[in-house]
């Protein structure tokens, strides 16, 4: 274990802290036994989750569980009936359940493997020194104490303090969010400095990207800044997402109405049976079952599953990957995206967005590293002269002093090797200048960029104009620091002396570009007076008399359609958070230009530090009033996360590094990045943009939200139909004398039989559902605001409509069944399987008139009718189905059904079409109402946005 605050402690201090010998290294015999003692420099696996605890999970949900118990008491009355055929109820509800597990099991995500995968971004080589030798080890035998050098394009393989560093860049985005690459030295830093500002420090995990360096090993493992990220993921609970909560909510509702309807149905069978024996007692207890089987819709997890299921599919083609069925439906319900800057929000490719050269000001248009794009004032592209010229030269150099290369991979997909900002230099003399200009001058010597100098110089060897050799020092760097070693400026195409008011102006511009949160870096070269020498380094007094050639503004630029995203899901009453790592006056900026905050300056990104300070009171304050935060590390991404939750909202978190890893985890939905993400927030994630586009998290949320509004479609369909069911079996059985069902003799005095029910919910609340869980959107689901926590998935209205609709329902059923009965209210002259018969097709044909009804709760089933073509086939096979299990003999003596004259026929129609008609008187008094409280709603209803009546 290394000192506590490495960065600040001076080297010499970490190395007697760590018993290291800079000269020699660990000797193998003490390497051995540090091993030994710490453990490998590995991330800890989480162990994954059994597949059979997977698979049991699926049979825990409340609606199965009820299902599970009509299982148990129907083969229990099977049995004690002598056995005798096939249990038709166990089997078909049996094979339901197994179904809806097996879909569940198969689309289910696997274990989160987040930590396996922070393990799998350790796993490199290292160069180290032991026993006086350079060798090169697995990374994962790194122990505290080595001494390990680090160069251009190593992975940074333990957390190490610094000994010494030339040039050192280290890329630390997918650790900080830090857009650049950051510069690096041995100088101490403050104790309580955040993570991102510990410039002495080289991370496990991170990228050299230039430069090159000696650092001492002082945290290896779970010690190291990934190892206590892995810390925080695997101390993240996954809660259940809304619409589990929901359909949790929705079972023990159901499982309670069962209970005490069943309890009261089979303990009225049993008073009012004749005698109460064993056989009375089955009797009562498949009435029991009846009642149960007709209030749950055994097919409802099947059928969430499988419209979640498509779901994934038609996000999938929207290149957003979701692990988790869930999920989809969460991000639907989302309130809050927090989401990372730099690859998120801005394309993490930094661009030279404005030049100001001595002869005026210019604009490069095009971002990222395509080389696409022109030189322009107002607007206009600039026209081929002195100003050109200038900016030309002004880009040249800085190509010139540059390690940076640029490549096109492929057609239209170009990379950069080295520095961002070096790239950046690249990219805008390909679009301005040529960069073949280049192509003439070789570099012979270079003084590299360190932190102390804040500049780079090289020296390239060319032909001049007039045929001669030329050695021409080209330098860039701070503004300041430049412009102090420069004795000239470049304007309009001559060489002018600097007086000290032009030195001010030059000051000025630098800070000008500054506030606009542009990293500023400035340019100037001269041609030597004679070679310079190469068996020697360059001094640094060559660095004298340059030209100044201008200023540079460098941005990471956001991608362009994530303004208009933005913009989209503010109309949706979603808001957005930028969370990141990088400078807050950039975030700020960022924030702006997207619509995030204001774009007038006025909101100041709120940092880390600042978080840290608050008190509970005024952390959830500050999170509710405020939209960018930077300079964050994980912890507080999580407290922000957190406080955003306890406010009750709905939290959906985007991000691509190792330090978006933790708060992908606990917030309700993560989105990690396909592209630049690191395998760590992949796996941390629910779902995966595989175009890394924040506008696809905007299609997402619309994808969620209509899945949402197809299964309240399904619920107000299923649980209408089942509550009719329940209805005609609970009235029937307690009214069963006044409908005549006892003077017909039958052996139960209960209006449907039990397998008549399952028949009904397999054929209504199978194909009809699911036609309604894939039904296209009627109204824009974006015009609304999400919903909250506490809202349920079933409100008041849906409820007054579900109640309306299975109390129509059961009527016209028992009315079908009084009127095939001889006796009864209403007297008939049928017998007891005819009027059971007219009964049941009643029910089904009114749930085929319900499911045109559910497709919009205040719509009328007459507007867009035919946009369902799967409903439609779906009514006319259950309709069809219908007749057979009437009049087919095989179906009859299955389903003790009777068949049905053109009269009887008559009758069932025109019944079960009171359910649909009941339904559009009630669409058009809530209409009505809504135009009286709402003198927009006839707009509203053209643009297809939905009243201010929730149903």
């Amino acid at each position: 274990m290394g000192p506590r605050a490495p960065w600040s402690t001076p080297t010499d201090h970490v190395t007697d802290a760590v018993a290291a010998d800079l000269a020699q290294g660990l000797t193998s015999e003490e390497a051995a036994e540090r091993l030994e003692r710490d453990g490998p420099n590995e991330i800890a696996a989480a162990p994954p989750t059994p597949w059979w605890i997977r698979l049991g999970r699926q049979f825990t949900d409340p609606l199965v569980v009820l299902l599970l118990i009509a299982i148990a008491i129907s083969f229990v009355a099977w049995w004690s009936e002598g056995a005798d055929g096939t249990p038709l109820e166990v089997v078909v509800i049996a094979a339901i359940v197994i179904l809806n597990a097996g879909i569940g099991y198969w689309q289910e995500a696997k274990a989160i493997e987040a930590v396996a995968a922070l393990r799998r971004l350790s796993a490199t080589h290292a160069t180290v020194l032991r026993d006086g030798q350079v060798m090169h080890i697995p990374t994962a035998d790194l122990v505290v104490g080595d001494v390990v050098a680090l160069a251009e394009g190593d992975a940074v393989g333990a957390d190490c303090r610094l000994t010494s560093a030339a040039s050192l860049h280290i890329a630390e985005a997918s650790l900080t969010g830090e857009s650049t690459p950051v510069v690096k030295d041995t100088a101490t830093v403050d104790t309580d400095a955040p993570l991102a500002d510990r410039t002495n420090m080289a991370f496990s995990g991170t990228a050299v990207v230039r430069g090159r360096g000696e650092a001492l090993v002082v945290a290896t493992g779970m010690d190291t800044e990934i190892g206590r990220i892995a810390t925080l993921i695997g101390e993240q609970e996954e809660g259940e997402t809304p619409l589990q909560r929901q359909v949790s909510w929705l079972g023990r509702q159901l499982g309670i109405t069962v209970v005490v309807l069943s309890a009261i149905v089979v303990g009225a069978v049993v008073i009012t049976a004749e005698s109460r024996t064993f056989d009375s007692i089955v009797d009562a207890a498949l009435v029991g079952v009846s009642l149960a089987v007709a209030a749950v819709p055994e097919g409802l997890p099947a059928i969430l599953s499988v419209v979640l299921a498509l779901g994934v599919q038609r996000m999938a083609r929207e290149r957003a990957i979701v692990k988790r069925l869930s999920s989809v439906e969460t991000l639907g319900s989302a309130s809050v995206i927090c989401t990372d800057k730099t690859g998120t929000l801005t394309r993490n490719e930094m661009t030279i967005v404005r030049v100001a050269t001595g002869g005026g000001h210019v604009d490069v248009t095009g971002v990222g590293y395509e080389p696409v794009g022109h030189a322009a004032v107002d607007g206009s592209p600039v026209e081929p002269g002195v100003l050109l010229d200038d900016v030309v030269a002004l880009l040249t150099a800085g190509s010139l002093a540059n390690d940076a290369s640029l490549q096109e991979e492929s057609p239209g997909r170009w990379t950069v090797h080295g520095d961002p900002t070096e790239a950046a230099f690249l990219v805008a003399e390909e679009k301005i200048g040529d960069g073949h200009r280049r192509a003439g001058y070789e570099r012979v010597i270079e003084i590299p960029f360190t932190s102390e100098r804040r500049r780079m110089s090289t020296v390239h060897r060319g032909i001049a104009d007039d045929g001669t050799i030329e050695y021409v020092l080209s330098a860039k760097g701070a503004p300041d620091v430049i412009l102090e070693r420069c004795t000239h400026e470049r304007r309009n195409g001559h060489t002018l002396p600097l007086d000290a008011g032009r030195r001010n102006e030059l000051e000025q511009e630098a800070e000008l570009l500054a506030a606009d949160a542009l990293r500023t870096i400035a340019v100037g070269h001269r041609c030597l007076d004679e070679p310079p020498r190469l068996d020697a380094p360059l001094d640094d007094d060559e660095e004298r008399d340059l030209v100044h050639l201008g200023i540079v503004g460098i941005l990471d630029p956001p991608r362009p359609e994530v303004a208009h995203s933005i913009a989209e899901a503010h109309n949706a009453g979603i808001r957005i958070i930028m969370i990141t790592g990088d400078h807050p006056t950039t975030a700020a900026r960022i924030g702006g230009s997207l619509g995030i905050v204001a774009d007038d300056g006025s909101e100041r990104g709120v940092t880390g530090r600042e978080l840290g300070e608050c008190d509970d009171d005024a952390l959830q304050e500050t999170i509710r009033e405020r939209a960018v935060f930077a300079r964050v590390e994980p912890e507080h991404k999580l407290k922000i996360v957190e406080a955003l939750q306890a406010d009750g909202e709905i939290v959906a978190m985007t991000g691509d590094g190792v330090n978006d890893a933790p708060a992908l985890r606990r917030a309700d939905i993560g989105v990690a990045m396909g592209i630049t993400g690191t395998e760590v927030s992949k796996e941390a994630s629910d779902m995966i943009l595989a175009d890394d586009n924040f506008a696809t998290i905007l299609s997402a949320v619309r994808e969620g939200r209509e899945i949402f509004a197809d299964i309240r479609k399904v619920l107000r369909y299923l649980l209408a139909s089942n509550g009719g069911e329940v209805l005609v079996m609970f009235v029937g059985v307690l009214a069963a004398g006044l409908l005549g069902l006892r003077a017909a003799g039958a052996e139960q005095a209960v209006p449907l039989l039990a397998t008549q029910i399952l028949w009904i919910n397999l054929l209504t609340d199978g194909a009809l559902a699911l036609a309604l869980g894939v039904d296209p959107a009627v109204d824009d689901a974006m015009t609304r605001p999400p919903r909250r926590v506490g809202d349920r998935i079933i409100d008041r209205d849906m409820l007054n409509r579900i109640f309306l609709l299975a109390v129509v329902s059961a009527i016209s059923a028992l009315a079908a069944l009084d009127l095939g009965l001889d006796g009864g209210l209403i007297g008939g002259s049928g017998d007891i399987d005819t009027a059971r018969t007219m009964a049941f097709s009643t029910l089904v044909l009114g749930q085929v008139c319900d499911a045109f009804n559910s497709r919009s709760p205040w719509s009328s089933a007459f507007v867009r009718p035919f946009d369902n073509r799967l409903l439609w086939a779906s009514a006319v096979v259950t309709i069809l189905l219908q007749v057979a299990v009437v009049h087919l003999p095989f179906m009859q003596t299955a389903f003790d059904t009777a068949p049905l004259g053109f009269g009887e026929w008559a009758i069932v129609i025109a019944l079960a079409s009171t359910v649909l008609w009941a339904d559009e008187i009630r669409k058009l008094v809530v209409r009505r109402q809504s135009r009286r409280t709402s003198p927009t709603i006839s707009s509203a209803t053209t643009s297809g946005a939905l009243p201010s009546v929730s149903t």
